[in-house]
């Protein structure tokens, strides 16, 4: 633990992950990158794009470490195509059969990642999302509920209350760990960070118009600058020379929930807007660390801790979502899918991806909290390892 204090408060940090980019200093360019991809991943939410992608476990998952420098994020996430460097697995290790592909439109991918990890306040919130994870598992027939996989079999009132002891504080920790961070280094969000560097102009070159060294770095096909012909320019032209985004337009094109959808196309970045409902955009507290990507490693850390098995019971579990029937900030899927995971890492890495393609948090935001995630969930299973039966064995 790290105390620090300011204008006579302490702020009390475990896992301090040590402070993120800013705009001004050694990082600056990370900085901009991290926020830029935000905006770039937004032009991924169109369902009538074309693009599709198999969203099994045959082609996502299977990551084996992370960047430890904000430096190597970029060979991390792939900024213009989405999604990290997971390559899924050529089998299921319980049935030993491939996994069967699921091609869908990247754009219902995307969308329904952001909505169904994205847990507000109608919902069991992010850290209880992962206590039905842990019911499902519970309720497998497939699970045998033995600590870490080893040891006498436990009854169902047992295990039940040991997997939520160990699992609650899991995640009081996490949000100890991750709301300290967010309290100390009280870091900027994505609509405040782009919304704000577009209003400089564009920082990638002096020689264009509305050149500012803080500016939005310009990405052609993504990020550019309005021009004289441009149907953004304004009734006065007012609006030429401003940066402009290739992305989600936003909740002004949407009248109707159940059947609009807002689609992808240029805006003025300076209008951007997270893939949230207007109603809950951006939840009014600090970004750095994510508290989704501490919340689901630390549980995912924790249940591979006490079932003993890094997979799902099976190999690989799931969400069914329905066609037309799931999103609720604008209409879709617009095909029948299943969200699923071969392990609980692998859930827990989409649950962190999902707040970059909904536009909450930025990559600085997301791999620290995994990391601290990593060893706050660690840390949980061994604490809660004397109250097993068979534990040190």
């Amino acid at each position: 633990m790290t105390v620090r204090e300011r204008d006579g408060f302490e702020y009390r940090l475990y896992h301090d992950p040590g402070p993120p980019p800013t705009i001004e200093g050694p990082l600056a360019e990370q900085y901009k990158w991290a926020f830029s991809l935000v905006a770039v991943w937004a032009s991924h939410l169109d369902p009538a794009d074309g693009v599709t992608m198999d969203i099994s476990p045959a082609s996502l998952g299977n990551i084996q470490s992370y960047p430890r420098a904000f430096e190597d994020y970029p060979s991390f996430f792939d900024t213009q195509s989405g999604g990290d460097p997971g390559t899924g697995y050529p089998q299921n290790p319980r049935t030993g059969a491939p996994y069967a592909p699921q091609e869908v439109p990247r754009g219902d991918y995307t969308r329904v990642l952001a909505e169904f990890w994205a847990d507000g306040p109608e919902s069991e919130t992010p850290p209880g999302h992962w206590f039905v994870i842990a019911n499902e598992v519970n309720d497998h027939p497939l699970l045998e509920r033995r600590f870490a996989g080893a040891g006498r079999e436990l009854e169902r009132l047992e295990w039940d209350l040991k997997t939520y002891f160990a699992l609650g504080g899991a995640m009081h920790d996490s949000a100890i760990a991750a709301w300290g961070a967010k309290g100390w280094y009280d870091y900027i969000r994505p609509i405040s960070a782009l919304r704000g560097m577009a209003e400089l102009g564009q920082g990638s070159d002096p020689n264009l118009p509305s050149y500012h060294e803080h500016g939005i770095p310009l990405i052609p096909g993504f990020v550019e600058l309005i021009d004289d012909e441009d149907p953004l320019r304004g009734p006065s032209h007012e609006h030429v020379g401003k940066p402009k985004f290739y992305t989600w337009r936003g909740p002004d094109f949407i009248d109707d929930p159940k059947v609009d959808v807002a689609g992808v196309g240029w805006i003025r970045a300076e209008d951007w807007w997270p893939y949230q409902r207007p109603t809950f955009v951006t939840p009014p507290f600090a970004g750095y660390v994510s508290g989704h990507s501490t919340y689901s490693r630390s549980a995912a850390e924790v249940l591979s801790a006490l079932t003993g098995d890094t997979y799902f019971p099976g190999g690989m579990s799931g969400f069914r979502i329905p066609a037309n029937a799931f999103l609720q900030f604008e209409a879709g899927p617009s095909v029948d899918m299943t969200l699923q995971w071969a392990t609980y890492r692998d859930a827990a890495d989409q649950c962190s991806l999902s707040r970059i393609w909904g536009g909450i948090h930025p990559p600085v935001d997301d791999i620290p909290g995994r990391l601290m995630g990593i060893e706050i969930g660690r840390d949980a299973s061994a604490d809660a390892g004397p109250y097993f039966p068979g534990w040190g064995a």
